[in-house]
Formats: structure tokens, C-alpha cells, sequence
């Protein structure tokens, strides 16, 4: 028994298991890292409108739903790792009707939009590579990109010019030979920046000289507002083997849950590297499957209602926001967010004390702090992203919480506490 005692293994915190350097340079996504002060706020009674995530509260349409409910396979099965023909078939479908000539065997079907960037930069980016990001940018394109070891390579856009595609200049000062591929988000998350077929041309133009892959994420192409037109750069003549779209049911038809999105390319070699990755996961959910198959058959007036109803609530929120003294807010022409810059030192400290510690009349307002969404350190500090996701109601009651807030915050910026 002695003998036993004395060779039990000895605990010794010097020698315990260490998290990866991955893990520990991991960005914490902007979006949800102040949730615990908001269940906190919560459980305190207050009411906390959600203005940090892009969770629409439109209904899912029902063909969805119906779909779940009737489903009566007799086993929950695995799918093709690539998705179900007739699922791709019917994306096939859905492109046409937007313009876009795509074959079933230029998708690969994704666990939502997020794998198929992440798919995107592990087929096309080895580890120390780059690839070039207009800011600010989708917070998790960061987290990717350390997922991958990849190094990302901002470019800042900026608030006086609405966030409009920095100069071209900028972008061939950027490239190196390790520069692998540019990424954007069209129309933009966060900032709901659209951009033109010119900008796109000279993107094209970049990647063509240079040999990149141009990454689009256009999983909100449907909302765009003031007759504005969204251009794809799948219909980019010359770039069949550089585009690379990212795509998702998600926004489109409400349907965040479901974690159902795909990657589209002309690229055939890139469509097959894709696909191994997809292997190595096995594949996507028959259940969000059969939901998203119905929902490719939900009517344009459908979209068209959705449209109407987030047109109305960006002039709301836009409005609004510029009316408080001190906030600027460029006009987004697409997506559903607005990026705003407001009169405090820290945005971030801001969007916690308007949790933790304030209340009007027992409603306080969740923000995404700006700083999230860039990859440049010290910039976007006094910036947040909203997500106009609310109805108008719930809109005003956020906007009367926000103003009030930034009227007793104890940390305005001195421009702004000269005023008051």
C-alpha cells in the first residue's frame, strides 16, 4: 500500500496541459461576447433590445417549417458530402432566376456560410499566407483566418466615405508574394456598403494581374434598398477561374438556425479541394436539407414583403441615430446593419455600461462593439455595428434607450462633454 502511494501520479501546475497558440490568439467574436451582461441585465428585469446580431425577427416562411414537421424518413441519414444533387439542382435554379448561370457542380453544400469561408481559405491558403480584407470587415473572417494560420491583410476603409472600396493604390501596396486572396462581403457586414460593378471591375482587375481568388460573400444579395442593383461577381466576365462566392439560407429566408449555406466557383480544381474538406466532415444536415428544398420555392412576394419591411426600418434606425447629438451613421445601401460612430472614448466599455449599469426606464439597448470588426489594432474604437433586425416598435424604444445613455455616460469624448 505504502509502495502504491508513493508512485500515484504527482498533480504539478508547471507541467499542465497548455491551450494551442491558435486558441489563445483566437479573436472572441465582437457580436456575442458581452452576452453575459445581457443575461445578467435580463435577470435583473431588464428589458434588452438586441441590436448586436443579425438574428431576424421576420417569420421563417411556413413551406419551411411544414418541411420539418413533415418529414418522414424513417432514419436521420447522412447526406452527399457535396449535398443532395437535388438540392444543388435546385440552387442551380435559384441562381438562374438571379441572373447567374451556375451548373449543380460548381456548389458545394455547407454547415451555413461560415464553413463555406472557412472550406474557401483552407482549399486556397496554406499557413502564413495572406489574404487582403477591406475593414472593417465580419468579425469572423479574423477567426478563420487564425483557424487556418493565415494572416490577414487589412486595408481600412473609411466613415467619411460611407465605407466605400479603398483606392486600388492601397491594394497593390498590400499584395506580397505570400498575398493569396482579397475577400469582401457584398452587400457589407457590417457597415451595409454595396459595392458598384465599377469597384468590382477593379477588383477584377487586381486579382487578374496579381493571381488571386476573389472571395465574395454575398449571403445578403436580396437586400438592397433605393432601387439599388446587386452585382454578383460570378457575372464578372473573365473571372471564372478566380470567383469564389460564399452563400447562405441564413438571411434570406430567416433562417439562422438551420446552418445551411454553400461555396459556388467556376473553378473546378478549387470545387474539388473544396469537396475534401467536406469529406473530412462528413456532410450537411438532412433535416435543414429538406427545409432549405422547400424554401427555393417560396414566392418573390415573400422577399419582396422582407425587402419593404427592412427598407422601412433602416430609414427608422438611420434617421434616428443621426439625430442624436454627436453619432454619425452613414446611409447603408444594402444588408441590414448600420455602423455608426458615437461620442465616447470606447465603444466597447460603453456597450457593457449600457448593460450593466443602465437602464431607461427599465430597457437598456446590446450593441457590437466596432473594434470587433476591424483586424487593424486601435481602430474602430469608438464605433458599433446595430443590426436593424427589430421591428419599427422595438426600433424606437432602442433609439429613445441609446440617446439616453449617451447623455449621463460618464465617458464622452471631450468634444462631446463640451456640449452638454
Amino acid at each position: 500500500m505504502e509502495f502504491l502511494r508513493l508512485n500515484q501520479p504527482q498533480t504539478n501546475i508547471l507541467f499542465m496541459p497548455k491551450i494551442s497558440q491558435k486558441g489563445q490568439i483566437i479573436p472572441a467574436s465582437p457580436i456575442r461576447k458581452l452576452v453575459p451582461f445581457a443575461d445578467k441585465a435580463k435577470s435583473m428585469g431588464k428589458k434588452v433590445y438586441h441590436l448586436n446580431i443579425g438574428q431576424p425577427d421576420i417569420k421563417t416562411p411556413d413551406v419551411m417549417l411544414d418541411a420539418i414537421h413533415n418529414f418522414s424518413e424513417e432514419v436521420i441519414a447522412y447526406t452527399h458530402s457535396e449535398g443532395p444533387l437535388s438540392y444543388r439542382e435546385k440552387l442551380a435554379t435559384y441562381y438562374e432566376r438571379a441572373g447567374i448561370d451556375i451548373s449543380p457542380s460548381d456548389i458545394v453544400v455547407t454547415n451555413g456560410g461560415s464553413e463555406a469561408i472557412l472550406f474557401g481559405m483552407l482549399a486556397t491558403l496554406d499557413a502564413g499566407d495572406e489574404v487582403i480584407i477591406p475593414e472593417p470587415c465580419y468579425a469572423n473572417y479574423n477567426g478563420f483566418a487564425a483557424m487556418g494560420d493565415i494572416v490577414v491583410k487589412p486595408i481600412t476603409s473609411f466613415i467619411e466615405d460611407g465605407f466605400a472600396l479603398p483606392p486600388i493604390e492601397a491594394f497593390r501596396e498590400a499584395i506580397t508574394p505570400k498575398t493569396k486572396a482579397i475577400l469582401i462581403c457584398n452587400p457589407s457586414n457590417p457597415t451595409g456598403y454595396l459595392y458598384s460593378k465599377e469597384e468590382l471591375e477593379t477588383l477584377k482587375q487586381i486579382v487578374i494581374d496579381h493571381d488571386l481568388f476573389l472571395f465574395v460573400d454575398e449571403v445578403y444579395r436580396e437586400f438592397v434598398y433605393e432601387g439599388e442593383v446587386h452585382h454578383s461577381i460570378l457575372n464578372v466576365e473573365g473571372l471564372e477561374d478566380y470567383a469564389v462566392v460564399m452563400d447562405s439560407i441564413s438571411k434570406r429566408y430567416s433562417a439562422c438556425g438551420a446552418r445551411l449555406g454553400c461555396l459556388v466557383s467556376r473553378n473546378k480544381t478549387l470545387i474539388k479541394t473544396v469537396l475534401k474538406f467536406a469529406q473530412a466532415r462528413l456532410s450537411p444536415s438532412i433535416l435543414s436539407i429538406a427545409a432549405a428544398e422547400a424554401c427555393l420555392d417560396v414566392p418573390d412576394s415573400y422577399m419582396n414583403e422582407v425587402i419593404e419591411e427592412y427598407n422601412s426600418r433602416r430609414d427608422m434606425l438611420i434617421e434616428g441615430l443621426n439625430r442624436i447629438e454627436g453619432v454619425i451613421c452613414p446611409n447603408p445601401k444594402g444588408a441590414f446593419y448600420a455602423f455608426a460612430q458615437l461620442p465616447v472614448d470606447n465603444a466597447e466599455a460603453f456597450c457593457q455600461w449600457m448593460l450593466e449599469d443602465f437602464d431607461h426606464e427599465g430597457k437598456t439597448v446590446m450593441m457590437a462593439p466596432g473594434a470587433g470588426f476591424y483586424a487593424s489594432p486601435n481602430t474602430g474604437e469608438n464605433q458599433v455595428r446595430l443590426a436593424y433586425v427589430l421591428n419599427k416598435e422595438d426600433l424606437a424604444s432602442a433609439l429613445e434607450c441609446l440617446e439616453a445613455g449617451l447623455a449621463v455616460y460618464p465617458h464622452r469624448t471631450v468634444e462631446q462633454q463640451m456640449t452638454v
